[in-house]
């Protein structure tokens, strides 16, 4: 039974090394040992064991690893015909092109959003938004999108969370939720990143439960309060399409 469990925690850790280059296409052992927590002398064994058989591969100069070419065969092979974000990236283009900012789609993942689609703004200066990104649940207009539409079971279960900021202002936080609803959508400012504001609106299924949020985000001194107001009712309207396409 020990040894079931010690070869089931050695599979956890050689996915958590290999979620590590969510974040970094190109990273250093030590930098890998930093974020999942394990002593270096692990994380050595787990990359050479990994690079041996082709799902990481090592710099012999820099001593830095990336993805092998044995992840990408494997990413060949997925499904793309029933891949929810594959068959939005199109509205998402013609949204980008339209409002001329950053558009995303993120879904929620117990107390964290992830960010499952993304069409990068054209401009020169623009937000970028890397696919796959995990955001904390407590802060964004995506994030708030997201629990204002969410039955209340969900709510109480993500508010009662320890792991919840307690910098929040929970009865004023409610409130503000409320508000989402009733205009239907929500925006920051500046609320997660200095510099940078987002609009979102959510994305409905045939059951009328929020699917995803759909965000447009990019720099605050051209995403103002005053022009997300004027983009609203285009990114509603972007929504409602987007959710007709939901199989």
């Amino acid at each position: 039974m020990e040894e079931g469990k010690s070869n089931v925690r050695a599979v956890e850790r050689a996915l958590d090394i290999l979620l590590c280059f969510i974040e970094g296409t190109d990273l250093a052992m030590s930098e890998i040992a930093d974020k999942v927590g394990l002593h270096k002398s692990t994380v050595h064994r787990m990359l050479a064991t990994l690079e041996d058989r082709g799902f990481v591969e090592r710099d012999p100069s820099s001593e830095r690893y990336h993805l092998g070419m044995r992840m990408w065969e494997l990413s060949a092979h997925l499904s793309r015909s029933d891949d929810q974000s594959v068959i939005w990236q199109p509205e998402m283009e013609r949204l980008r092109d339209r409002l001329g900012e950053t558009v995303s789609i993120y879904v929620r993942d117990g107390l964290e959003r992830v960010r499952i689609q993304a069409v990068q703004s054209n401009q020169p200066v623009r937000r970028v938004a890397p696919v796959g990104a995990r955001l904390p649940l407590y802060a964004g207009a995506s994030s708030k999108v997201l629990i204002a539409y969410s039955d209340r079971f969900v709510q109480e279960q993500i508010f009662g969370d320890p792991a919840w900021l307690l910098a929040i202002d929970l009865d004023q936080y409610k409130q503000q939720l409320e508000e989402i609803v009733e205009q239907g959508y929500s925006t920051s400012f500046e609320e997660r990143e200095p510099g940078v504001a987002a609009l979102s609106a959510p994305i409905f299924n045939r059951h009328g439960q929020v699917a995803a949020a759909l965000s447009v985000s990019g720099p605050s001194s051209r995403l103002t309060m005053e022009m997300m107001r004027e983009y609203s009712s285009v990114l509603i309207e972007y929504a409602k399409r987007m959710g007709t396409m939901i199989k």
